[in-house]
């Protein structure tokens, strides 16, 4: 079925960071705000939240989740390389993209969990000519998308499919190799209970010293609040009309998570940006966290 316009405009705010807005969509001011405390919630938002008490039915929980790669292999399907922008940004925000090498001529090795088609890694391949990048995904037709890619050179990049909650790293990247991991907006699409394993995961191929660049929905983010009646999982958990699910994060709950894993954080913070629809004159309060954790240089026993 074609999505009108607005459609777009509604599924890419529910999908996408601030990437792939409707065309009408643009950044309201230049630059984010980034802050410690979560968003303040009007009296409107505070009785929409309120009033959502009834959950999805453990019936189609269990299915949500039994059926969580086909969806996103769908959506991808449906939206091929279209869908999110490149990331341009990732440089600018994680300065250790840059800075973590002891020598400029030493090769980064970085992993991008949850790469989808790309946007994030092909960017940086271009930028840096020594970085080498694993590149996995849930979807084995984003990978796919991803080894067809022009820029996608074996010598610079191994692209793989892996169910981050239960496929060991280690099959395709060798252990703690890897001195950088970007896990940006994928997290949030895994069930609140499997997140420990997949940093775990993530763990197990980390050098230590390592670290991780998040970046994912917050809390009462514009599209939590938008999410109607019946679409809610769990706290702060919810479904897409595809089929796909989102969490969003609270700085306390992700900084226990990376605790629990074994990381210690380094920056934890709400990122608050705007965008405004300048033709019906509408503005879009977007909360994200951005977050840095690294993996302890000495582990005890």
């Amino acid at each position: 079925m074609a999505l009108s316009t607005h459609d777009k405009g509604r599924v890419s705010i529910e999908h996408g960071e601030e990437g792939k807005s409707c065309e009408k969509m643009t950044l309201c001011v230049p630059g984010q705000t980034k802050t410690s405390n979560a968003k303040e919630l009007t009296q409107e938002d505070l009785d929409k939240l309120g009033s959502e008490r009834a959950l999805v039915s453990d019936f189609k929980q269990m299915k949500l989740e039994k059926d969580a790669q086909k969806n996103w292999d769908l959506f991808y399907k449906r939206n091929t390389t279209n869908f999110f922008k490149d990331r341009h940004w990732t440089t600018r925000e994680f300065e250790e993209l840059k800075a973590f090498r002891e020598f400029e001529s030493q090769r980064l090795v970085l992993l991008e969990a949850g790469c989808g088609v790309g946007n994030c890694i092909f960017p940086l391949l271009e930028e840096d000519l020594t970085i080498f990048v694993y590149a996995c995904d849930f979807s084995p037709r984003a990978v796919e998308f991803v080894k067809q890619n022009p820029l996608y050179c074996p010598e610079r990049c191994c692209a793989f499919q892996c169910d981050l909650t239960k496929d060991d790293l280690i099959e395709n990247v060798p252990k703690e190799s890897v001195d950088v991991v970007t896990l940006i907006f994928v997290l949030s699409a895994v069930h609140p209970n499997k997140m420990t394993q997949v940093l775990e995961n993530i763990s197990r191929v980390l050098k230590p010293g390592g670290i991780v660049l998040f970046r994912d929905y917050g809390l009462h983010d514009h599209a939590m609040l938008r999410f109607k009646s019946g679409s809610k999982l769990g706290e702060n958990f919810y479904v897409r009309q595809d089929g796909t699910r989102s969490y969003f994060f609270s700085r306390e709950f992700l900084a226990q998570l990376f605790e629990e894993a074994g990381f210690q954080s380094v920056t934890n913070d709400y990122v608050l940006r705007e965008t405004v629809n300048k033709k019906e004159g509408l503005c879009v309060p977007r909360v994200f966290l951005q977050s840095k954790f690294t993996k302890p240089a000495q582990t005890h026993s």
